[in-house]
């Protein structure tokens, strides 16, 4: 069980849906923690204490862990049996494994450059996402050294309009895998019942990384940074979520931001 003696830190760009995917997992498995959150390029200086560079990094009383797949496994040994996000089944937990890869590098990757692309071009809104929860001189910092924010963002990332263009067809190719896999689940009854699952009958490291990493073009309600509102963004941009939000992918993401993203 978890020693609550010493509460682990979860150092975050809020905004991030890597930081949401852990942040997620924390919460089902109701292990207390406390959030760090950074503005980049500052989160830089408190994940390199921990021989990471990237965000989420989870620091505990015994280790640091540097990847959102690595924080899920090790979450998922210190956890109650019940709320366990990987199967016991070797078969149920290799296939669970495989579409969290599947979801972490193709889906993850593709979201944050559509995502970046359109919200770049909006600066209160980024500018408050990254913001959110961050000390006060990195407010101050970002207030004065916002351009160069965005364009050292584009620039790791990659952020242009061929590549917003390519990641959104990624991004359906993923929800259309999704879909077929949801449409070849057992049906229970003469309707379904609701309350499928990627993989086995129980919410599993699988559906969360989908819904997590899904969340930048679905804005779910429930999403504790997002606003589900989507009036401010630019007519191309709405018209991109509500197409995926009826998807049955997208509505399947959205049912497990109502139903299963619980918070401490």
């Amino acid at each position: 069980m978890f020693n609550t003696s010493q509460v682990p830190r979860l150092i975050t760009i809020s905004i991030s849906h890597y930081c949401e995917k852990v942040r997620w997992a924390l919460d089902w498995l109701k292990i207390p923690y406390v959030e760090e959150s950074h503005a980049p390029p500052f989160h830089r200086l408190y994940t390199r204490r921990h021989g990471g560079t990237s965000v989420p990094v989870l620091v505990t009383e015994t280790d640091t862990f540097v990847d959102s797949t690595d924080i899920l496994h090790y979450l998922d040994t210190i956890a109650p049996e019940v709320n366990q996000l990987y199967p016991n089944q070797p078969e149920l937990r290799r296939e669970v494994e495989k579409l969290e890869e599947l979801f972490d590098i193709k889906l993850g990757i593709s979201t944050r450059c559509w995502s970046y692309f359109y919200s770049l071009k909006q600066p209160d809104l980024i500018k408050k996402g990254w913001c959110t929860g961050v000390p006060w001189r990195e407010k101050i910092g970002c207030a004065i050294a916002f351009p160069l924010m965005c364009r050292l963002v584009e620039r790791g990332y990659n952020i242009t309009a061929e590549e917003a263009a390519r990641s959104l067809q990624k991004i359906k190719t993923v929800f259309e895998t999704v879909t077929e896999r949801l449409r070849s689940r057992p049906q229970r009854g003469a309707k379904r019942s609701g309350n499928e699952y990627l993989v086995g009958n129980n919410f599993s490291a699988a559906d969360l990384t989908f819904a997590a990493l899904a969340s930048p073009v679905l804005r779910p309600v429930n999403h504790p940074i997002y606003s589900s509102s989507i009036k401010k963004f630019p007519l191309e941009v709405v018209e991109v979520i509500q197409e995926l939000r009826k998807t049955p992918a997208g509505a399947f993401a959205l049912r497990l931001y109502r139903e299963n993203r619980c918070k401490n």
